[in-house]
C-alpha cells in the first residue's frame, strides 16, 4: 500500500494500540505541514531558489493531498519562503484528514468515545500493523547504519524536528539521527523545511503558552 511521508509521520506519532498522540500538537501538525512541502521537494515538484520556494513541475502526482499543495504553490504569485508554506499547510484539519484517510483504506480504526461521559474524544488505533511495520523496518535499517534513500531521510529528520523519535525509536543512536537529520541525502531543499518546520513549532508552541497563559489569568480573575 502507497503511503505519504506525512502518513508514515502519522502511523508513528500514534500509539499502535490505545491510538493516542504520542506528542503535542504543535509538534505534530507543523512536521505534517513539512512533510507534505518535503515530498514536494525530493519528487521535484518545488525547490529552493536562495530562500525561497519555487515552483519546478505542476504535473500532479496522484495524491489529494500533495496535488492540493502543489495546487496552491502554483497559484501564489509570489515565491514564499519555506516558513511560509508550513504555516499554511500545517493545520489540525490536515491531521484529521489524514487519519481519515487511513482509517477508510483500513489501516487504523477510527474509535469515538467521552471523556467523564460528556467530552468527545476520538482514538486511532492500528487495524493493519503491517504498513508501520514496513516503515519501522525501514528506518530501523537506516538507523543501523543502512545508505538512506531520499525519503527515509526525510521521514527521520522530520521526525527528528518533532521530537517523534525520543517516542517512536527510544533506543536508537542519537548521533546518527543527527547524522541523518543533518546530512545531504535528501538535498538542501529538505534542509530549509526542516529548518522551517522548527520555526513554526516554536510559533505553536509560544501561541499555545500564550493562550494558556490568558486563560489562566481570565480564570483567576
Amino acid at each position: 500500500m502507497s503511503v505519504t511521508i506525512a502518513e508514515e509521520l502519522l502511523l508513528l506519532a500514534y500509539s499502535e494500540k490505545e491510538g493516542k498522540q504520542l506528542i503535542s500538537a504543535s509538534q505534530l501538525d507543523p512536521a505534517l505541514g513539512g512533510a507534505i512541502l518535503a515530498e514536494l521537494a525530493i519528487n521535484e515538484r518545488v525547490a529552493l531558489t536562495g530562500k525561497k520556494v519555487s515552483l519546478e513541475d505542476a504535473t500532479p502526482l496522484g495524491d489529494d493531498e500533495l496535488d492540493a499543495a502543489l495546487a496552491r504553490i502554483a497559484e501564489e504569485r509570489k515565491e514564499r519562503k519555506p516558513d511560509w508554506w508550513v504555516q499554511r499547510f500545517h493545520s489540525t484539519k490536515l491531521r484529521r484528514r489524514l487519519l481519515v484517510r487511513l482509517a477508510e483504506t483500513g489501516v487504523l480504526a477510527e474509535e469515538r468515545g467521552k471523556v467523564l461521559g460528556i467530552f468527545p474524544t476520538t482514538r486511532w488505533p492500528e487495524a493493519d500493523g503491517s504498513v508501520e511495520a514496513e516503515v519501522r523496518q525501514r528506518v530501523s535499517g537506516v538507523l543501523a547504519g543502512a545508505e538512506p534513500d531520499g525519503r527515509t531521510a526525510v521521514l527521520i529528520a522530520v521526525m527528528h524536528a518533532a521530537k517523534l523519535d525520543r517516542k517512536a525509536f527510544p533506543g536508537a543512536d542519537k548521533a546518527r539521527i543527527k547524522e541523518i537529520s543533518e546530512g545531504d541525502w535528501a538535498g538542501d531543499a529538505v534542509a530549509k523545511t526542516i529548518a522551517a518546520i522548527n520555526s513554526v513549532m516554536v510559533i505553536a508552541a509560544t501561541t499555545a503558552a500564550i493562550g494558556a497563559s490568558t486563560g489562566a489569568t481570565t480564570a483567576g480573575s
